[in-house]
């Protein structure tokens, strides 16, 4: 029988297209959730927002790096700045990416948010937290203890991870006890995180362009 058309649209398709892949996505979220697995989140030749009301980072670490993806490809090459944490709680995090060209459907957005509560047990908590970042703002930034100029090799907070990475061991870097960032937005290439737990996770997939930010 034929696909009902809608606009244009044929929705039968459209979902043997995108089910899978959401359903995935809402298992990993809810084993993330739970603290259940290591987290990985990036997405082949595109960026993605994310944005914090406030981070409390224990132990950070800061280089600049080079992120390659599959197809080694000067696109597929791109300068980052790392920001690490050896432990971090983040309150009122948003994640979002943009994909377009959908066969069938055109532009959506994919949103993960988590961690509404002001309550510290139901904030996001990560362990060995990485995050390839592209671009960052935020209201205000306190940096505790803070030691400038480490050659990167020296990092210890935590150190540098290395992978699809390329990073200058000698190269400049920094690194302080504590960072505080307040109202962050950042746009980057990767986020992994040892352990990641998302209290209050809510995952939204819908038609158009709809970032975090």
């Amino acid at each position: 029988m034929e696909s009902q058309v809608r606009g244009g649209t044929r929705w039968k398709r459209f979902a043997v297209v995108m089910v899978p892949s959401v359903a995935a996505t809402a298992c990993i979220g809810v084993a993330l959730a739970q603290g259940a697995l290591a987290a990985s989140f990036s997405v082949s030749g595109q960026s993605f927002k994310v944005k914090a009301q406030y981070i409390d980072g224990q132990g950070f670490s800061q280089y600049g790096a080079v992120d390659m993806d599959d197809s080694k490809t000067k696109e597929g090459t791109h300068p980052v700045a790392v920001s690490a944490f050896a432990n971090a709680t983040i309150q009122n995090m948003c994640q979002s990416v943009v994909t377009p060209n959908i066969p069938f459907f055109g532009t959506a957005t994919l949103t993960l948010t988590a961690g509404k509560s002001a309550d510290e047990d139901k904030q996001v908590h990560a362990s060995n937290l990485y995050i390839d970042v592209e671009h960052l703002g935020a209201g205000k930034a306190v940096f505790h203890d803070m030691n400038i100029g480490v050659a990167g090799k020296a990092l210890k907070n935590p150190p540098m991870k290395g992978g699809k990475e390329l990073a200058d061991g000698n190269g400049f870097g920094q690194q302080a006890d504590r960072a505080e960032l307040f109202d962050v937005e950042q746009t980057a290439w990767a986020t992994t995180a040892g352990t990641f737990t998302l209290p209050g996770l809510s995952m939204d997939v819908s038609p158009g362009t709809h970032p975090c930010f």
